[in-house]
């Protein structure tokens, strides 16, 4: 039986879209461009997206395309001893899939909790010490389970199996055309509403304020470039199998083109949304908008159910809030177990349904480790070295192997002959020059920080353990069948 393929450009362009649209959109690129000059940070951002988020995906594409396979099949394929990087990469996917569960499931229990506030009045006691129960603590004590979180998070795991198990066509595609209009309504509603709220217009004024100082400061390039990696799902198996679905005569380069520019386009919806919101909170409280501003969970499940409290209509307004980021969250999930089922389904020749049954299960029993009191310290030291340590550093591996030791020129050959509009010689030195040195400086940078000063006050060896352990098995999966995929 021939590979399955997408249904229609549309819905493979919106499914690519709803992998790179999470959750980090929502509250982690606001904050990033917050905290690095403001609307400065644009221009290192747009550079980085030109640079390295455009031709990265178009190679991914191509990638996927031309060897119709998962990532370790399609890197099988390119040489036989780079199978391990495949594998490396579906073990990052497959790591990020069972924390990134719990905070969808966080956000299905507050979509809950929206329709009445029942969060109260101080949102950061209830967040931590009532919802998630988080007392004395740790990564390696993790306590007891919380039910409400466990069973918020079957209710993910259980809509990302029907997709997964509905195939190509009739699963993924279907739910990313549901999925992704709906989230962009919603974001724009939002907008609509907040906006016009007091204060709104000096919170998003606030993000969008220039600080062309800091454009000379490598950290805030170094920021750019780690925002987009993050955020368009390359590197970690995703667009390399997505796009092994596509239809032979496939424009590359535009559904490339589009799939970023969307991507990039919401993170920027979304940073307009989330300081309107602020900017009327610190109205609303005569606070100052650096006093309410947060990153990462807390400013998805602290600050802004307190800002819901404010608003007018909570009872509408929260519950879409909190929809759109379990849409969010969903549509990311969905794509990151595709990565993983694939990747089974080529290696074993299994059907569909006993890769998912055997993914989604082994997922599901994985993730309770991140339901418990301590999931969310756990989950705070993986996701660190899971993006910082496994997706930047399989990004620099991929784009040496790929670049260096094979013709740039016959990538680019490949996707000018199916593409509608060519692309240059633009392509071969951001790939082989520009993205690997900044990749190599960000890499070299996190891994300094991480042996000097570590992170987070965390007993780190967890942390390096993983990326170990994921290492060592890729490497030890290509030794023993370097030829299964031919």
């Amino acid at each position: 039986m021939g590979r399955e393929q997408w249904g229609s450009r549309a819905g493979f362009i919106l499914a690519a879209v709803g992998s790179a649209i999470g959750l980090g959109n929502i509250w982690r690129f606001p904050y990033m461009a917050y905290e690095n000059g403001g609307g400065a940070f644009f221009i290192p951002y747009l550079f980085a997206m030109i640079t390295a988020g455009i031709p990265f995906m178009i190679l991914e594409f191509s990638m996927g395309h031309k060897y119709r396979g998962s990532a370790p099949k399609t890197l099988a394929n390119i040489h036989s001893k780079f199978q391990w990087l495949g594998w490396f990469q579906v073990g990052i996917a497959a790591t990020i899939a069972v924390y990134y569960v719990a905070v969808i499931g966080w956000a299905i229990s507050y979509f809950g909790m929206s329709f009445t506030q029942s969060w109260g009045q101080d949102t950061n006691t209830f967040f931590f010490k009532e919802y998630l129960a988080l007392g004395d603590n740790s990564p390696t004590n993790l306590g007891s389970i919380q039910w409400e979180i466990a069973f918020s998070m079957l209710i993910a795991w259980a809509i990302t199996y029907a997709a997964i198990v509905g195939g190509v066509k009739a699963g993924i595609e279907k739910a990313s055309k549901v999925m992704m209009p709906i989230l962009f309504i919603m974001v724009i509603v939002l907008i609509g509403r907040m906006i016009v709220l007091p204060g709104a217009l000096e919170g998003v004024n606030y993000m969008f304020k220039p600080d062309f100082s800091k454009i000379w400061d490598v950290k805030v390039w170094a920021a750019a470039y780690g925002q987009i990696f993050f955020t368009l799902s390359i590197g970690f198996a995703i667009m390399i199998a997505y796009s092994s679905y596509l239809p032979a005569k496939s424009d590359i380069s535009n559904n490339a083109f589009m799939t970023v520019l969307i991507n990039c386009g919401f993170s920027i919806l979304a940073g307009i949304m989330i300081f309107s919101v602020l900017g009327y909170m610190a109205h609303a409280q005569d606070k100052s908008i650096t006093d309410v501003v947060t990153s990462g969970v807390g400013l998805a499940f602290v600050t802004l159910p307190a800002a819901i409290n404010l608003l007018p209509a909570p009872y509408i307004l929260g519950p879409l809030f909190f929809l759109a980021l379990v849409v969010a969250g969903l549509s990311s999930h969905i794509s990151i177990m595709e990565a993983v089922t694939s990747s089974i389904m080529d290696k074993l020749g299994w059907s569909r349904k006993k890769a998912a049954n055997i993914a989604i299960g082994l997922g599901f029993i994985i993730s309770m480790a991140f339901a418990t009191n301590g999931g969310l310290l756990l989950l705070d030291l993986v996701d660190h070295f899971a993006n910082n340590v496994g997706i930047i550093t399989s990004c620099l591996v991929e784009i040496i192997l790929m670049t260096w030791l094979f013709k740039i020129a016959d990538v680019r050959d490949y996707v000018n002959g199916i593409s509608d509009f060519r692309i240059s010689t633009w392509f071969d030195v951001c790939l082989r020059f520009i993205t690997p040195v900044i990749l190599a400086i960000i890499v070299a940078t996190k891994f300094f920080t991480l042996f000097t000063s570590g992170y987070g006050g965390y007993n780190l060896t967890l942390g390096w353990m993983l990326i170990a352990v994921l290492l060592v098995v890729s490497l030890l999966i290509n030794a023993m069948s370097n030829k299964e995929f031919q």
